[in-house]
């Protein structure tokens, strides 16, 4: 999505069961890795290991039918250390107390890589948005929002758009929370229509920072875009953007996905042409013979692999067998610990999502300015100013990497956390 979170784009195979890990497992696992590169008192880093709280509501609702069924909803808040908790709401039957936990972990790294006065939060639904009608969607969603008014606000929690949400959701959550306020408080939540306080270039923003973080890297490694191979798991608002991006840059996009299974072409796709997830669902196979499992594309010898669909695809099972030179991850946590470690030892590259996908939280950040202000930005300012932050995030966590000889995983989270425990310490501990 990504949103400030999770792209939005369809799921694809996971991991066996038997290997899959939590987010919240991968989440803590990778915070005690990072800790070891940074000088940090270790009080911060168990402080940082648990959320600051969980808020579990119970959702009535009732179906077109005239029955009620009741929903479970989450929204874990991690960190606001450093300025108001940021992160996602999903509506997906997988959505669980640790994954939004592991998730708005992740949220508060991200905001701290990219500089920004957030920390971190994540939140949803357990319902399948595709077993719902329209109205039904709307009444869930409204009363979601009476059920954690109390927790959020715009200098308290914002959520924006994740799986199975989009600008619409955000618009009756904000509608909601503003007529109990009895105030027009468009700055509660981010990624709305920019006719209601939302920002141009907010749906774009995750796909366009993989598609800069994935320029910069080929840089870096002194590799021309031009002529670069490309392969993109997931094409919904995340992996088509970076598709479309990197395609008018010079990059050859050979192979993309939907839920369905992969399209491979040696010479290039035309990706311009291909439908997103979000124009035409299951589009991209539509009409092809030739369909490659989702777990081939994941194994194609290209120079740049963006897993940009769900987490847990990149595991111990197939690690050895990606051929990529560089991975670019558009997705949250599409590695496990195990592959992380294999793709070290190994020798290829692996940019992570904190870093890749924080166009989201970043245009989130821009729009949150604008409802503040009440002034608008125009798409090229938005734009202009993602590039501006994204360069200087990519230049922090390449400084990193090479001061400390460290991957770049473990540079995100250096300087993610080198920022965390300044302000940790200076705001200490209340008594």
């Amino acid at each position: 999505m990504s949103s400030d979170s999770q792209p939005t784009g369809p799921s694809t195979e996971t991991a066996d069961a038997a290997e899959t890990e939590s987010a919240l497992d991968t989440a803590r696992r990778q915070l005690t890795r990072a800790a070891e590169h940074v000088e940090i008192d270790p009080n911060v880093v168990e402080r940082l290991a648990h959320p600051n709280a969980v808020h579990e509501v119970s959702i009535p609702l009732e179906r077109d039918d005239g029955t009620v069924e009741v929903f479970t909803g989450y929204r874990a808040q991690h960190d606001s250390v450093r300025g108001p908790y940021k992160g996602g709401l999903r509506f997906h039957p997988g959505v669980t107390h640790d994954e939004c936990v592991g998730l708005s972990m992740w949220m508060t790294w991200k905001s701290a890589v990219l500089d920004l006065p957030f920390g971190g939060a994540k939140g949803g639904i357990v319902v399948d948005p595709k077993n719902l009608s329209a109205d039904e969607n709307e009444r869930l969603t409204r009363r979601f929002a009476q059920e954690i008014r109390d927790v959020i606000g715009p200098t308290r929690d914002i959520p924006a758009p994740d799986m199975g949400t989009d600008a619409q959701t955000m618009a009756w959550i904000m509608d909601a929370y503003s007529m109990q306020q009895s105030e027009t408080t468009p700055g509660v939540v981010t990624g709305k229509p920019p006719v209601v306080g939302g920002s141009y270039g907010r749906e774009e923003a995750p796909g366009r920072s993989v598609a800069i973080v994935t320029r910069e890297v080929c840089t870096h490694y002194d590799r021309s875009l031009s002529g670069t191979t490309v392969a993109i798991q997931g094409f919904g608002s995340v992996g088509a953007n970076a598709a479309r991006l990197l395609d008018d840059w010079g990059a050859t996009v050979v192979a993309v996905s939907d839920v369905n299974g992969a399209i491979h072409d040696p010479t290039g796709l035309d990706v311009h042409a291909i439908p997103t997830h979000e124009e035409e669902p299951e589009a991209v196979t539509a009409g092809v013979d030739d369909v490659l499992p989702n777990a081939d594309l994941l194994e194609l010898d290209v120079d740049v692999l963006i897993p940009a669909a769900v987490g847990n695809v990149l595991t111990e099972a197939n690690a050895d067998n990606v051929r990529a030179d560089i991975v670019v991850e558009g997705a949250n946590g599409p590695t496990t610990t195990a592959a992380d470690e294999i793709f070290e030892k190994r020798g290829i590259p692996v940019v992570p999502d904190i870093l890749a996908n924080a166009g989201g939280v970043t245009v989130s950040y821009f729009e949150w300015l604008q409802d503040i202000n009440r002034r608008a930005w125009s798409l090229e300012k938005v734009n202009e100013e993602l590039e501006a932050e994204m360069l200087a995030a990519f230049e922090d966590v390449r400084t990193a990497v090479d001061e400390r000889d460290a991957t770049w995983r473990d540079a995100a989270y250096i300087v993610a956390l080198r920022r965390l425990a300044e302000a940790q310490e200076a705001r200490g501990l209340w008594p």
